[in-house]
């Protein structure tokens, strides 16, 4: 994003220290300092501390302060979980300390106190290795997460806010915890035959999925640019799928295209109809006119995909998704009713309805969805944007 700077009255600002601003216009110097302390207040081990002060306090005030002993325990096991290894040895040598003091105060015997201040020692040593561990562990996960945004990029690589003569949204969401891919697929490309765009499912998870959904968007990418007819690249992702799927696997999707203006193509393959919405407001299903089977397992039946033509004029919307959206139940089991909350929350902007619905879907899961999930929402402006001078 492309910063403004301000020149002006530099002259009058030349007595003044110059200091550097960040994006927003804030004193970078203030931020570092707001973050480092930001990031020392999340690694203070307040908890722990606190537990044993509280354990000292009752120990004194009370008495008894030799059956609290060994609850100071707590303090450096309760570190681990939010330390590094330096902070857990602090916390447990303010624990000794504390020990030390409470042990004295009540004229504990010198057998019974060296115990529990072994026994606070051994704690410490152990938590300090349990955090180097957790630690390592959580570097790991982050170069894994970086992997997987690494991947994500390249395999669904990001949609622009403008495509051709179209508004564009995508909202994405794998159910795999820590993924940022799955099954799931989406493209959006323009070529010389128009803008082309596919929407699909690949059966399975994990992994394998993964591996199909890169093959077809491979394929789709491919062809999209080469074929002039759309079921040419629908039979050129059927071809590759035939020779690379295993026995029982495939790939229900959408492919649309818009050759020309008013005129939208679609080729269903097993998947969930296309949502359209009028400049009216009204939403209706594009139920497919000529049924054929998922990608993939042509060869299993008779039946052939058909061309559907619909007219897509200005101020309409197209919106395809994945099952994981529709067959997404609350805790009473009842699916998730996307064309009404579509109708609901359509809007002139495309990322502000899918971010309404999507924030809808989780309320309605509770939460957390228990499929991949994809929205892809196309819209026709109503009014052509005035050429650039």
């Amino acid at each position: 994003m492309s910063q403004a700077r301000d020149h002006a009255g530099v002259g009058r600002r030349a007595a003044r220290p110059f200091r550097k601003r960040g994006p927003q216009g804030t004193d970078s110097g203030a931020s570092a300092r707001r973050g480092a302390a930001a990031r020392v207040a999340a690694g203070t081990p307040v908890l722990p501390v606190l537990i044993m002060s509280l354990v000292v306090l009752v120990g004194l005030l009370g008495g008894g302060g030799r059956i609290l002993l060994p609850l100071l325990a707590a303090g450096p096991a309760l570190a681990a979980t939010t330390c590094g290894p330096h902070g857990v040895l602090c916390v447990g040598l303010l624990a000794t300390g504390l020990g030390t003091t409470l042990g004295i105060h009540d004229s504990a015997p010198n057998r019974e106190l060296a115990a529990v201040l072994s026994a606070l020692t051994v704690v410490t040593l152990a938590s300090s290795m349990s955090s180097a561990v957790l630690r390592r562990r959580e570097r790991v996960l982050a170069a894994v997460r970086s992997v997987a945004e690494a991947a994500q990029h390249a395999l669904l690589k990001p949609v622009p806010e403008r495509v051709g003569p179209f508004q564009v949204a995508v909202r994405y969401s794998a159910a795999a915890a820590e993924a940022r891919i799955g099954g799931d697929l989406y493209a959006l490309v323009p070529t010389p035959h128009g803008v082309r765009l596919i929407v699909g499912d690949v059966r399975g998870k994990g992994l394998p999925a993964v591996e199909t959904a890169a093959l077809v968007l491979g394929v789709f990418r491919e062809a999209a640019y080469d074929e002039p007819d759309l079921l040419a690249v629908v039979g050129r992702i059927e071809r590759s799928l035939t020779r690379n799927l295993d026995g029982d696997d495939f790939v229900t999707a959408v492919v649309a295209g818009y050759p020309q203006a008013g005129q939208l193509e679609l080729v269903n393959c097993g998947h969930a109809p296309p949502l359209l919405v009028r400049a009216s407001g009204s939403v209706v299903a594009a139920e497919p006119t000529h049924p054929a089977p998922p990608l993939g397992l042509r060869t299993l039946t008779s039946e052939t995909p058909g061309l559907q033509v619909l007219p897509f004029g200005r101020g309409d919307q197209l919106l395809l998704y994945t099952d994981g959206v529709t067959e997404a139940r609350d805790h009473g089991g009842e699916f998730y009713p996307l064309a009404e909350g579509l109708a609901r929350h359509v809007s002139d902007e495309p990322s502000r309805t899918l971010t309404a619905l999507h924030d809808e879907l989780l309320e309605h899961v509770g939460g957390r969805l228990h499929d991949d999930a994809a929205l892809l929402l196309l819209r026709k402006p109503p009014v052509p944007e005035p050429a650039a001078a």
